[in-house]
């Protein structure tokens, strides 16, 4: 797929404007994030300017991909700065009326911009441009066709794979490793068969959306194309590394995409403070080097990656993000990091953002793992283990 033009380095898609889709001062979801992510890339020297690409906001039409027209005309209305009174009593119906997902003044244009810069890393990859293309700032996977939803307004991720299936007919596996089930892209293709949606993510009995069981299979014709890794509460690194690599490889080799989308959320770490889940900085290095290896053994190096949720913005979310386009970009860093676990961090970025942060920040890119194992640990170990076969039934 225009293999002669392909760029060797990765695309990294990014318009400080997307820092505006913000809810409000207290809200958990802070894209502030994006901000202490591109300066430490930068600090680091791994974001040269012509890896930069610039998006435009998806119109209409694309929205109408993934979401009704009746939603997106809706989300329209409640951006104005003075709602008519008609649409705000009919806020509630489109999940505007909760603490999670409040509606803001600008919403439609700042969200339509993050569409759109997802739809811009599909178009570079499957174009043949770059073989990677990473968008931080989507990832927005709970949005469903008809309401807003856990801090997700449009559903950039459905669009984009919609978008890459019309466009470009591919087939796209989609890897969700936010703590939280990806219920709003497994809905948007749990009939379609040329979509595969795997989540990884905290057991729905006690987090966020509560979906995301192992037997939701799909339907119909796409029945087997979406797989669910729902693991135990204080689930650590070894036992969620394990239930992910073993039924991912499974899964792409079963599946075999033309296209692999995956969604970054960072918020399983133990610092995050949304879940129940005890991982390490170390998970937030092995799975970007999982669907690394996998795309280019199954999809001709073709691989999108987003955001998404991470609420410790301080201490994480760089820290992970970073890591990913470290190993997208092939950067030397990676194989430093594989030397020297205690590599610290640039002193110029925690020079610069230790006096905003709340809390102290780490002074290596990895933790130290010196923590106390998790009480259970042996029982949540053979509890996820179970999962992960449940989960793997019908993949051969």
């Amino acid at each position: 797929m225009g293999a002669e033009i392909m760029t060797k380095s990765s695309l990294f898609v990014y318009d400080e404007h997307e820092t505006g889709y913000r809810f409000h001062n207290e809200h958990p979801f802070n894209q502030e994030r994006l901000l202490l992510t591109v300066d430490l890339l930068r600090k680091l020297g791994a974001l040269p300017e012509t890896a930069l690409r610039r998006p435009a906001a998806a119109s209409e039409e694309q929205l109408r991909l993934a979401h009704s027209t009746d939603y997106i005309e809706a989300v329209k209305a409640l951006s104005q700065e003075a709602p008519q009174e008609a649409w705000l009593k009919q806020a509630a119906k489109y999940g505007f009326d909760d603490e999670d997902t409040p509606m803001f003044k600008g919403m439609h244009e700042v969200t339509s911009l993050l569409v759109g810069a997802s739809i811009r890393a599909v178009d570079e990859v499957m174009s043949g441009r770059t073989q990677h293309a990473l968008h931080m700032g989507g990832g927005l996977h709970h949005a469903l066709r008809n309401k807003a939803a856990g801090f997700c307004i449009y559903n950039d991720a459905s669009v984009a794979i919609q978008h890459a299936n019309n466009q470009y007919g591919a087939r796209v596996l989609y890897i969700d490793t936010d703590v939280h089930h990806g219920d709003g892209v497994q809905w948007s293709f749990y009939s379609e068969p040329e979509v595969c949606t795997l989540s990884i993510h905290e057991t729905g009995k006690y987090l966020f959306p509560g979906t995301g069981a192992v037997n939701e299979r799909g339907e119909g014709s796409a029945f087997g194309t979406c797989i669910n890794i729902p693991v135990e509460p204080y689930t650590e690194d070894a036992s969620w590394l394990e239930c992910l690599e073993e039924v991912l490889d499974k899964a792409a080799a079963h599946f075999r995409p033309d296209l692999i989308v995956s969604q970054h959320g960072c918020d399983a770490h133990a610092y995050d403070p949304l879940s129940h889940v005890h991982c390490s900085m170390d998970i937030y290095q092995a799975m970007p080097r999982l669907i690394h290896r996998l795309a280019h053994r199954y999809s001709g190096g073709r691989w999108v990656a987003l955001g998404g949720g991470g609420y410790d913005f301080w201490r994480v979310v760089p820290r992970a993000w970073s890591l990913l386009w470290l190993e997208m970009s092939d950067h030397p860093m990676v194989a430093r990091l594989e030397r020297e676990p205690a590599l610290e961090l640039p002193a110029a970025w925690l020079a610069r953002w230790q006096p905003h942060s709340p809390v102290e920040l780490p002074k290596t890119w990895l933790d130290d793992n010196s923590w106390t194992p998790m009480p259970r640990r042996t029982e949540i170990t053979a509890k996820n283990r179970q999962t992960k076969e449940l989960a793997m039934l019908y993949l051969s």
